[in-house]
């Protein structure tokens, strides 16, 4: 049975955190997602990321205590998010992630929802991954 709606796009991502000031310069500075709105009385800041918002909660506040245990390596919020970034360029990208003191994961052509293109896997500072995913097409 076919839904009376068609999906847009993604419209957020919600992360429950420990570090809000760490990950806030991490989406900020690093990746470019500036501050849309803070609700402080939530322990929510919610950045733009294009079209989409990434929603961090404050793990020790009153939605991220609703969320469970506290937060570590074993247990993560996701496997992975990916954000469709423009332009493309690997050796800017991979030059402006070491200067901010980024690691790395394993960069390729990976498929995504529009075909296969290149891609870059990176971790915010509370290990959650994060893929940056370029147009569709051959790695460059």
């Amino acid at each position: 049975m076919k839904p009376p709606f068609a999906i847009a796009g993604l419209d957020h991502v919600v992360l429950r955190v420990r570090g809000v000031d760490a990950m806030v310069r991490f989406y900020r500075d690093v990746l470019g997602c500036p501050v849309e709105k803070e609700q402080e009385a939530f322990g929510l800041v919610q950045m733009r990321a294009g079209g989409a918002l990434i929603d961090l909660v404050d793990a020790d506040g009153p939605l991220g205590r609703k969320g469970g245990g506290a937060l570590d390596a074993a247990a993560r919020n996701l496997d992975h998010f990916c954000l469709r970034i423009d332009p493309w360029d690997e050796a800017a990208i991979l030059a402006h992630l070491a200067a901010a003191g980024v690691t790395v994961g394993e960069t390729g052509t990976r498929y995504g929802a529009e075909g296969y293109g290149p891609s870059i896997y990176v971790s915010d500072p509370e290990g959650n991954v994060v893929e940056l995913k370029g147009p569709p097409g051959p790695v460059s």
